[in-house]
């Protein structure tokens, strides 16, 4: 049996990766077992928008787990302290907690919203609502699949935790005629990248923040996927000007190589913890705070969130350029954007493997939607080919009854040895 076809004999089957085996990854790089490079432009869902292999985040994490990785939050360690300080400066917040996944994260905004509505603003026990988005995408916990829009998510899985209650994204109207004296929080994205690269109309996160502070209500803040550069500013939150009670990181913060995540927020939100109210054994451990600290570092020291801005307002013009007929629209902000394409000329999963062909690697969301979110060091050169090749293969597609069959694209060979 082949790579493939060995997982697919061992590996429960929740994915279904795209036709690429690869195994090893540098920069905006990567390379398959056959040594065929590719341009990354997925990031592993902005995971890695330091790019792979960085070599500060690999000092770190070498040098860490040669020391101390994981005596628990049982005993302090000489690495939290620092990261914590270093992640409340960036976010302008007060207190932070760490975890590992960014569902974890999530989870742990959820129990600090409810305690929140019950200690402090006096929700009567187990009443507590949380308002969320239509097409949101937290993460796949029993809790969180609970209040999504997707059936595919929740199809076998209940019953469900109550206590959600879902209006249309960007609807502030919704927003603000859904709220009651049971709401404990308000909790949103700033952009759906699951959803398919959703933006909100300008100026909705700051009604959602004065709707907040009228009624006595927390905002949290996903910002997962939108956090730490990716939309061209340290936080998509600091775009409308405002400031969240409670901001939830991941992906990016494990700097590409460790998962590591982190609620964090104001005083008021964060003070409801109390000793032995929350943890994870793994949760703050030495190691993936040394990572955590080297890539808020790497971000703010080789100014990538400046970068991804000007690399950002230049991607978006060019997709914004295009003038094809199997694109039905673009969206995005920074290195973060959708291409939706009409399925009049094939699904968003047909493009991304032809994509492979062409030398660039890219993900599916919602069978229409390509993502792009390639990491926030790549260079000019590199995004422009990528671009080029995005753009050649929509521009070949046709109607899809048609079923036309592409033939290999030798522009990456051509690049590869150019570089």
């Amino acid at each position: 049996m082949n790579i493939m076809e060995r997982e697919a004999r061992y590996a429960a089957q929740n994915y279904n990766p795209l036709p690429v085996v690869l195994a090893r990854g540098e920069g905006a790089y990567l390379w398959d077992i056959h040594g065929q490079r590719y341009i990354d432009m997925m990031s592993a869902y902005s995971a890695v928008s330091h790019g792979h292999a960085h070599p500060r985040i690999l000092a770190a994490l070498d040098a860490q787990a040669r020391r101390l990785a994981v005596p628990s939050r049982a005993f302090y360690n000489d690495r939290l302290a620092l990261f914590l300080e270093k992640l409340c400066q960036v976010t302008g917040l007060d207190k932070a907690l760490p975890m590992n996944t960014g569902a974890e994260a999530v989870e742990t905004a959820i129990k600090a919203a409810r305690r929140w509505g019950y200690w402090v603003k006096g929700i009567a026990a187990d009443k507590a609502e949380i308002i969320v988005a239509a097409g949101n995408f937290h993460g796949r916990t029993s809790t969180i699949i609970g209040f999504s829009s997707e059936a595919e998510y929740r199809d076998g899985f209940g019953p469900f935790a109550p206590g959600f209650v879902e209006v249309p994204f960007g609807d502030l109207a919704a927003m603000e005629a859904a709220i009651t004296p049971n709401t404990a929080a308000i909790m949103v994205e700033p952009i759906q990248g699951e959803g398919g690269i959703i933006v909100p109309p300008k100026g909705w996160l700051a009604g959602v923040r004065k709707l907040c502070d009228r009624h006595n209500v927390m905002l949290i803040v996903d910002e997962v996927q939108t956090g730490l550069g990716r939309t061209g500013a340290w936080f998509a939150f600091q775009h409308e000007n405002i400031r969240p009670d409670g901001l939830i990181l991941g992906k990016a913060l494990g700097g590409g190589v460790l998962p590591v995540s982190a609620l964090v927020g104001t005083e008021a939100l964060m003070s409801v913890f109390t000793p032995g109210s929350h943890g994870s054994t793994f949760g703050g451990n030495p190691l993936a705070a040394a990572v955590g600290l080297v890539a808020l570092r790497v971000l703010e020291e080789e100014n990538l969130v400046e970068r991804c801005r000007a690399l950002g307002e230049h991607m978006m013009a060019r997709l914004q350029a295009l003038d094809l007929p199997a694109i039905k629209a673009v969206r995005g902000v920074g290195l973060l954007a959708g291409i939706e394409i009409d399925p009049a000329y094939g699904s968003a999963r047909l493009v991304c493997e032809r994509l492979i062909e062409a030398g660039v690697l890219s993900k599916e969301t919602h069978e229409t939607v390509i993502r792009l979110a390639p990491p926030l060091m790549i260079s000019q050169e590199d995004l422009d080919w990528a671009l080029d090749r995005i753009a050649e293969v929509i521009g070949s597609l046709t109607p899809q009854e048609d079923h036309p069959q592409e033939p290999r694209n030798t522009h990456r060979e051509e690049h590869f040895q150019a570089a």
